[in-house]
């Protein structure tokens, strides 16, 4: 295994791994900062959707004008990029609605015993529990591959990138313990289960790249890299701004997401110095 993918395997893995973060939150703090977690989330869609149309897509669309002309180029770009965003639609699609890994109500349970009991009263929070983090592990499947094979391409693109996705993790994690520590009362199984969903997604870029590796010419590299940028796009505006929205008041992932796009841009000039 070369350096690169070395090194772009290990960031992915802790990106994933930020789904611990999450747990360790809900278990050690007696309430949930939403305010913080509404910009934070909104931070990262910013990022995402900068970097996705700023480098990803501009990039994809070099390598494909060289390997296939302008028009057609433009064209394997564009089904590339619609491409990643129906592959995460089709993914959401697949997960039950009580098990969507970004509902706020976990959270409201941290410290909230009117909101535990409510939730008590719907059924198991174990089932829920459980299903919540198979559908996280299938979500972040796509999201380790398009991660990873960020990094391989552009390193400092790729780690803007895997802190924006570390920082959307965290929420998935408490979405996993919480319901989980509450059925069972166990802090070290809602906790491995929560650590467990985000192994999806070094997983997935493994799988993926070792799957894609013998098809990466400059035409499928450059369609894959505009998938990757559908994908990034999707996650932040069927996911992060929604559930940024309802952790905190509505203009905080505004602001986040300015800022992420801010602080991305400038991450990019001072890299071009």
């Amino acid at each position: 295994m070369s350096d690169d993918v070395l090194l772009a395997f290990l960031v992915t893995l802790a990106a994933g791994l930020a789904t611990g973060i999450g747990s360790a939150i809900a278990f050690l703090a007696k309430s949930t900062n939403r305010v913080f977690l509404s910009v934070s989330l909104g931070f990262s869609a910013g990022v995402m959707i900068y970097v996705s149309f700023v480098e990803i897509l501009p990039k994809s669309l070099d390598r494909l004008v060289v390997a296939e002309g302008s028009t057609t180029g433009f064209i394997w770009m564009t089904a590339g990029f619609l491409a990643g965003m129906v592959l995460m639609a089709v993914v959401d699609r697949v997960i039950p609605s009580f098990g969507h890994p970004h509902e706020p109500m976990p959270v409201e349970m941290v410290g909230n015993r009117a909101a535990r009991g409510e939730y008590l009263q719907q059924g198991s929070l174990k089932r829920m529990g459980v299903f919540t983090a198979l559908a996280i592990a299938i979500h972040n499947f796509p999201e380790g591959l398009a991660t990873f094979l960020v990094l391989l391409e552009d390193p400092t693109v790729g780690i803007a990138i895997a802190v924006a996705i570390a920082i959307h993790n965290i929420p998935e994690g408490i979405a996993v313990s919480v319901p989980l520590y509450y059925d069972t009362g166990k802090r070290g199984k809602a906790f491995l289960y929560s650590l467990g969903s985000g192994l999806a997604e070094p997983v997935g870029a493994i799988i993926g790249y070792l799957v894609l590796r013998p098809f990466l010419t400059d035409t499928w590299l450059g369609a894959i890299f505009a998938g990757v940028a559908g994908v990034m796009v999707f996650i932040s505006l069927d996911e992060l701004l929604p559930t940024a929205r309802a952790y905190g008041r509505p203009h905080l992932s505004i602001y986040g997401m300015m800022g992420g796009m801010a602080v991305m841009a400038l991450s990019l000039v001072l890299f071009r110095l």
